[in-house]
C-alpha cells in the first residue's frame, strides 16, 4: 500500500484535533490583535484576499468585512466545516471557506490582491512549493503577509520534544528554520520583503511577521 502524501497525512491530523483546536483560546491575544491591526491597514474594500491555513476561521471572520472577496482555505475538511458553522449568520457574503492548499489551489493565476498565511509555513512539508503557489495566485504587485513561528529561536527542549510527539501522533510535520532562512525562501519564490516585525507581548517573540510584494 503506498505511503500517504504529506497533504493527506496533515489533513488527517488536523481533522482529528479540529474540535479541540476550535475550543482552545488564543495564547497571546494582544499579539494577535496587533497582527490583525497591521493586516487590516493594508487591506482595501476592492481587494480579493486568500487566506491559506485558515483553521476554524477566526481570522477570516475578523477581516472579511473590509474587502470585496475573502476566500479562507485549509487542508482540513473538518476545520473548514467548523469555520462554516461559525460563519453561518455572520452576514459576510464575500466570505467563503474552501478545502485547498497553495500548491493545488483551483483559482487562476493572478486572481488575488492579497494572500495571507498565519501560523502555517512551519507546518508545510514543501514550503518552497507553497510560496511559489502563493506567488502564482497573486497579481503582479500583490501582497503576501505571513506570521510564522521560528523554531530555531525557541527553547531547544521544545524542538527536542517534537519527534516524540510526532511518534505518538500528537504533532504534525513541523519544520525548523530561522528568520533568515524564511526570508530567503520568500525571495527565491519571487517576493520582495517590505515589512518585518514581531507582534508578541513577551520580551522575545519567536514569530516573524513579514509582508512581501510579488515582483
Amino acid at each position: 500500500m503506498p505511503a500517504a502524501a504529506p497533504n493527506d497525512r496533515d489533513a488527517r491530523f488536523w481533522d482529528k484535533i479540529a474540535r479541540k483546536y476550535a475550543r482552545d483560546p488564543i495564547g497571546d491575544m494582544a499579539g494577535y490583535e496587533r497582527t490583525l491591526e497591521a493586516v487590516a491597514r493594508r487591506l482595501g474594500p476592492e481587494h480579493r484576499v486568500l487566506e491559506l491555513g485558515c483553521g476554524t476561521g477566526t481570522t477570516a471572520l475578523r477581516l472579511a468585512s473590509g474587502v470585496a472577496q475573502y476566500v479562507a482555505s485549509d487542508v482540513s475538511a473538518e476545520m473548514i466545516a467548523i469555520a462554516r458553522e461559525k460563519a453561518d449568520g455572520a452576514g459576510l457574503p464575500q466570505l467563503t471557506f474552501e478545502v485547498s492548499t497553495a500548491e493545488a489551489a483551483p483559482w487562476p493565476e493572478g486572481h488575488f490582491d492579497v494572500v495571507l498565511a498565519f501560523n502555517l509555513l512551519h507546518l508545510i512539508d514543501d514550503r518552497r512549493a507553497a510560496l511559489e503557489g502563493a506567488h502564482r495566485l497573486l497579481k503582479p504587485g500583490g501582497l503576501f503577509i505571513s506570521k510564522t513561528p521560528l523554531l530555531k529561536e525557541m527553547n531547544p527542549l521544545i524542538r527536542a520534544a517534537i519527534p516524540l510527539m510526532q511518534a505518538l501522533g500528537k504533532a504534525p510535520h513541523v519544520a525548523t528554520f530561522d528568520a533568515n532562512e524564511l526570508e530567503g525562501d520568500l525571495t527565491a519564490a519571487g517576493f520582495t520583503i517590505i515589512e518585518r516585525d514581531r507582534h508578541g507581548s513577551a520580551a522575545k517573540d519567536p514569530r516573524a511577521y513579514l509582508a512581501a510584494v510579488r515582483a
